[in-house]
C-alpha cells in the first residue's frame, strides 16, 4: 500500500460545497480522508507528505468536450499526447467526441478508443459516440450497444442535426437508455458561409458573418423536442445571451437540460480576431462583449452548468491559411484552469462555483466517477498554486498541435501536480 498526504492546503470540494484548509489523505488509488478534520489523524508510516501551504488542492478537472486525432489524423493528436496535455492542465477525465476517421460509430471503435485509452493515456478518456452514422445525419446509430460497450454520451461533436424528427427519435432513445445526448445547435443554413460573428466588426474585415440566430433558433427548437421527449438534452456549446435565456426558460420549466460553455466564449470576444488571426477562428465564432458578459452571468447562476476547453487541435495545414479558409478549432486543455482562474481573480465567480463547472457538475451530468474529494472517492487530485504566474508559450505545449487562443497570454494560477487513481501523472 502506497499513502500520500497532502498537508495544509486549501481544499476545495464542490460535491460537499467546501471550501476549507486542510489534509488530505491519499491511500493507493483512494482518498481515505478529506478536509480540517484530517490533520487531526496523523502521517501514517512511511507515507509520502507533499507540504501544499499557499496551494489548493481540487478535484481533478472532467473536460467534456475535446477533439482528438486518433484514429485518423495522428498528426494532430492521439490520445497519448492529448492526455499528456490534460494532465499539465490538471484535467484527469475527458470525454473524447466521435469526429474522427472512421467516426466512433459503432462499438468496434468505442472498444479501440478505450482499449487504446487505457494502454497510452495517463488520464481517463471516456468515449462519446455518434447519433447517426457517419455523422451525416441521416441513419441513427446503434444507441443501445453503444452505451453498453462504454459511451457515455452521444453526441454529433462539430455537426448539427437539422432533421427534426431524426433528433426527435434519437432524444427518445436516449432516454431510454439512460444517455445523455449532447448538441451544438447550428443552423446549418442561416449564416452558413460564416465565418465570424455577423456584426460591425465582421463588415470591417470584409468577412461574412454568422447571426447569433443560427444558434438560438435550433435551441429553442430542441428545447420543444426535450420537452416533447423528456430525454435528456445537453446543450454542448453556447455563446450568445439569447441562448442563455433559452436554457434558462427550459430549467424554469423543469425540463432536463443541461449547458455548457467553452473557456473561449467566456474569456474572449470578436475583437480578439484583430486582423484575421486565424487561431480565433471558432466554432460558434466568438461573438460579442455583450454576450461574452451574459456567459460569466449564466455561469454564475447556474444557468450554465460546465465550462469545457472545446479542444480541437488543428496544424499549420489548416490554419496558416486566409481567415476565411482556415478551419475552425484552438487547443484547450493546457490553458482551460488558467484560463477561467480570470474570472476568480477578477471576482466575476467564485473559485467553488468554477472548479464546480470544471468536475463535479460534468461528473453527475455524465455519470462518470470523478469530480469529488470524500473520502473513498476515487484519488484524481489536481495542486494548484492559485497565485503563480506564467506565460502560455509554443514551446511548451504539450499538445501536438499549438493553435492557441492563449498564446503569450498571462495567467494567474498554475498546475503544480496533478494525480489520476493516486499516482502521479504530471508535475512540475
Amino acid at each position: 500500500m502506497s499513502t500520500t498526504v497532502l498537508q495544509d492546503a486549501r481544499i476545495v470540494d464542490p460535491s460537499r460545497a467546501l471550501d476549507e484548509t486542510g489534509t488530505v489523505i491519499i491511500r493507493d488509488d483512494r482518498i481515505v480522508a478529506s478536509g480540517a478534520g484530517a490533520r487531526n489523524q496523523g502521517v501514517p508510516e512511511g507515507a509520502k507528505v507533499i507540504d501544499c501551504k499557499g496551494k489548493a488542492v481540487l478535484p481533478g478537472l472532467v473536460d467534456a468536450r475535446v477533439f482528438i486525432g486518433e484514429p485518423g489524423a495522428e498528426h494532430r493528436e492521439t490520445i497519448a499526447s492529448a492526455s499528456l496535455a490534460a494532465a499539465a492542465g490538471g484535467v484527469t477525465s475527458m470525454i473524447m467526441m466521435p469526429d474522427t476517421d472512421p467516426v466512433i460509430d459503432n462499438v468496434a471503435l468505442v472498444e479501440f478508443v478505450m482499449r487504446t485509452a487505457r494502454d497510452t493515456a495517463v488520464v481517463n478518456v471516456y468515449p462519446a459516440a455518434a447519433v447517426t452514422k457517419g455523422l451525416h445525419g441521416e441513419e441513427m446509430t446503434e444507441i443501445g450497444l453503444l452505451r453498453e460497450a462504454g459511451a457515455v454520451m452521444i453526441s454529433e461533436g462539430r455537426n448539427a442535426i437539422a432533421n427534426t424528427q431524426l433528433m426527435r427519435r434519437a432524444l427518445t432513445y436516449a432516454r431510454d437508455f439512460g444517455v445523455v445526448l449532447a448538441h451544438e445547435a447550428s443552423d446549418p443554413y442561416l449564416g452558413a458561409t460564416g465565418v465570424m460573428n455577423e456584426g460591425l466588426y465582421a463588415s470591417w474585415l470584409g468577412l461574412s458573418g454568422t447571426p447569433r440566430e443560427a444558434e438560438v433558433i435550433p435551441l429553442e427548437r430542441d428545447m420543444r423536442l426535450a420537452a416533447l421527449t423528456q430525454g435528456a438534452y445537453h446543450a454542448a456549446q453556447i455563446s450568445t445571451a439569447m441562448s442563455a435565456e433559452v436554457i434558462a426558460r427550459a430549467k424554469q420549466n423543469a425540463l432536463n437540460v443541461t449547458s455548457a460553455v467553452s473557456i473561449n466564449h467566456l474569456s474572449l470576444n470578436e475583437n480578439d480576431i484583430g486582423e484575421f488571426r486565424t487561431f480565433f477562428r471558432l466554432q460558434p465564432p466568438l461573438r460579442l462583449e455583450d454576450d461574452r458578459l451574459a456567459m460569466v452571468e449564466a455561469l454564475r447562476d447556474g444557468t450554465i452548468d460546465i465550462i469545457v476547453s472545446a479542444h480541437d487541435p488543428q496544424d499549420v495545414d489548416t490554419k496558416r491559411l486566409p481567415f476565411a479558409d482556415a478551419a475552425a478549432g484552438a487547443i484547450g486543455l493546457e490553458t482551460l484552469l488558467g484560463a477561467a482562474l480570470r474570472l476568480y481573480h477578477n471576482g466575476d465567480v467564485s473559485l467553488l462555483r468554477i472548479v464546480e463547472a470544471m468536475s463535479s457538475a460534468p461528473a453527475r451530468i455524465f455519470g462518470l466517477e470523478a469530480g469529488s474529494l470524500r473520502p473513498g472517492a476515487k484519488a484524481d487530485v489536481t495542486i494548484v498554486d492559485l497565485d503563480e504566474p506564467w506565460v502560455v508559450k509554443e514551446e511548451d505545449l504539450r499538445s501536438r498541435s499549438k493553435n492557441s487562443c492563449f498564446e503569450g497570454a498571462r495567467f494567474q494560477g498554475r498546475v503544480v501536480q496533478t494525480f489520476v487513481a493516486g499516482k502521479s501523472v504530471f508535475a512540475i
